[in-house]
Protein backbone atom coordinates (compact mmCIF):
# COMPACT_ATOMS: atom_id res chain seq x y z
CA UNK A 1 0.00 0.00 0.00
CA UNK A 2 1.31 3.66 -0.82
CA UNK A 3 1.80 6.43 1.50
CA UNK A 4 -0.77 8.61 1.92
CA UNK A 5 0.66 11.90 0.94
CA UNK A 6 0.63 15.01 3.67
CA UNK A 7 -1.95 17.33 2.46
CA UNK A 8 -0.53 20.39 4.56
CA UNK A 9 3.18 20.84 2.17
CA UNK A 10 5.00 24.20 1.84
CA UNK A 11 4.32 26.10 -1.51
CA UNK A 12 4.34 29.33 -3.25
CA UNK A 13 1.51 30.82 -1.72
CA UNK A 14 2.03 34.79 -1.04
CA UNK A 15 2.17 35.45 2.79
CA UNK A 16 1.52 39.06 2.60
CA UNK A 17 -1.39 38.02 0.53
CA UNK A 18 -3.01 35.82 2.75
CA UNK A 19 -2.77 37.94 5.78
CA UNK A 20 -4.22 40.77 3.73
CA UNK A 21 -7.02 38.58 3.08
CA UNK A 22 -7.99 37.76 6.47
CA UNK A 23 -11.53 38.68 7.17
CA UNK A 24 -11.60 40.03 10.60
CA UNK A 25 -9.30 43.28 11.23
CA UNK A 26 -8.47 41.98 14.71
CA UNK A 27 -7.53 38.82 13.93
CA UNK A 28 -5.44 40.24 10.90
CA UNK A 29 -3.73 42.74 12.84
CA UNK A 30 -2.72 40.05 15.46
CA UNK A 31 -1.65 37.69 12.57
CA UNK A 32 1.07 40.80 10.77
CA UNK A 33 2.09 41.15 14.89
CA UNK A 34 2.79 37.54 14.57
CA UNK A 35 4.51 37.29 11.72
CA UNK A 36 7.01 39.64 12.81
CA UNK A 37 7.56 37.83 16.43
CA UNK A 38 8.21 34.59 14.85
CA UNK A 39 10.64 36.18 11.34
CA UNK A 40 13.00 37.60 14.47
CA UNK A 41 12.76 35.05 17.41
CA UNK A 42 13.29 32.55 13.87
CA UNK A 43 15.42 34.01 11.89
CA UNK A 44 13.22 32.25 9.36
CA UNK A 45 11.34 33.97 6.72
CA UNK A 46 7.73 32.70 6.47
CA UNK A 47 6.50 30.02 4.08
CA UNK A 48 2.93 28.99 3.14
CA UNK A 49 2.25 25.98 4.41
CA UNK A 50 -0.59 24.48 2.81
CA UNK A 51 -3.77 26.92 2.58
CA UNK A 52 -3.81 28.62 5.90
CA UNK A 53 -0.60 28.12 7.59
CA UNK A 54 2.06 30.24 7.71
CA UNK A 55 5.32 28.12 8.74
CA UNK A 56 8.66 29.13 9.58
CA UNK A 57 11.20 27.07 8.87
CA UNK A 58 10.79 23.10 8.04
CA UNK A 59 11.74 19.59 9.02
CA UNK A 60 11.91 16.27 8.58
CA UNK A 61 9.94 13.69 10.33
CA UNK A 62 9.56 9.76 10.48
CA UNK A 63 7.23 8.35 13.22
CA UNK A 64 7.97 4.22 13.99
CA UNK A 65 4.97 2.92 12.26
CA UNK A 66 7.11 4.28 8.93
CA UNK A 67 4.90 7.04 7.97
CA UNK A 68 7.74 10.32 7.07
CA UNK A 69 7.02 13.53 5.89
CA UNK A 70 8.02 17.17 6.17
CA UNK A 71 6.37 20.26 8.34
CA UNK A 72 7.22 23.78 9.34
CA UNK A 73 9.34 24.02 12.44
CA UNK A 74 6.58 26.74 13.63
CA UNK A 75 4.03 29.10 12.60
CA UNK A 76 0.59 30.08 13.04
CA UNK A 77 -2.59 30.21 11.54
CA UNK A 78 -5.34 33.08 11.77
CA UNK A 79 -8.49 31.08 11.83
CA UNK A 80 -12.10 32.45 12.59
CA UNK A 81 -12.56 30.91 15.79
CA UNK A 82 -9.17 31.26 17.12
CA UNK A 83 -5.22 31.69 16.30
CA UNK A 84 -3.46 28.69 16.06
CA UNK A 85 0.33 28.33 16.82
CA UNK A 86 2.20 25.56 16.12
CA UNK A 87 4.63 26.16 19.05
CA UNK A 88 4.61 23.00 21.06
CA UNK A 89 6.28 20.10 19.18
CA UNK A 90 8.28 18.96 21.14
CA UNK A 91 6.09 18.45 24.13
CA UNK A 92 6.27 14.76 24.26
CA UNK A 93 10.30 15.26 25.33
CA UNK A 94 10.17 14.56 28.89
CA UNK A 95 12.97 17.46 29.55
CA UNK A 96 11.10 20.55 27.50
CA UNK A 97 7.50 19.42 29.90
CA UNK A 98 8.41 21.22 33.03
CA UNK A 99 9.59 24.42 30.83
CA UNK A 100 7.25 24.83 28.70
CA UNK A 101 4.54 24.18 31.07
CA UNK A 102 5.93 26.85 33.54
CA UNK A 103 5.56 29.39 30.81
CA UNK A 104 1.87 28.19 29.47
CA UNK A 105 0.64 28.76 33.29
CA UNK A 106 1.90 32.91 32.84
CA UNK A 107 0.59 32.85 29.39
CA UNK A 108 -3.02 34.37 29.81
CA UNK A 109 -6.01 32.11 28.69
CA UNK A 110 -5.16 29.68 26.01
CA UNK A 111 -6.09 25.94 24.75
CA UNK A 112 -3.77 23.36 23.84
CA UNK A 113 -3.30 20.46 21.40
CA UNK A 114 -1.25 17.93 20.61
CA UNK A 115 1.63 20.44 18.98
CA UNK A 116 -0.55 23.74 18.79
CA UNK A 117 -1.45 26.42 21.14
CA UNK A 118 -4.95 28.19 20.77
CA UNK A 119 -5.34 31.49 21.81
CA UNK A 120 -7.94 33.94 20.98
CA UNK A 121 -6.33 37.49 20.71
CA UNK A 122 -3.02 38.56 21.28
CA UNK A 123 -4.22 41.29 23.92
CA UNK A 124 -5.45 39.04 26.40
CA UNK A 125 -1.80 37.21 26.86
CA UNK A 126 1.47 38.18 27.48
CA UNK A 127 3.36 38.69 24.17
CA UNK A 128 6.95 38.34 26.16
CA UNK A 129 5.62 35.06 27.60
CA UNK A 130 4.33 33.84 23.96
CA UNK A 131 8.05 35.54 22.68
CA UNK A 132 9.71 33.13 25.09
CA UNK A 133 7.42 30.05 24.22
CA UNK A 134 8.27 30.33 20.48
CA UNK A 135 12.02 31.03 21.45
CA UNK A 136 11.66 27.54 23.71
CA UNK A 137 9.99 25.72 20.79
CA UNK A 138 12.57 26.86 18.31
CA UNK A 139 15.74 25.35 20.53
CA UNK A 140 13.75 22.47 21.28
CA UNK A 141 12.94 21.65 17.65
CA UNK A 142 16.72 22.75 16.87
CA UNK A 143 17.80 19.86 19.05
CA UNK A 144 15.52 17.13 18.60
CA UNK A 145 15.77 17.87 14.51
CA UNK A 146 19.17 19.32 13.68
CA UNK A 147 19.69 21.09 10.06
Amino acid sequence: MAAAENKTRENDGDVNAFIADVEHDGRRADAMELLDMFKDITGEEPKMWGESIVGFGSYHYKYDSGREGDMCRSGFSPRKQNLSLYVLGCTSEQENIAKQSELLEKLGPHKRGSSCLYITRLDRIDRGILAKLIAFDKVAMDNKYPR
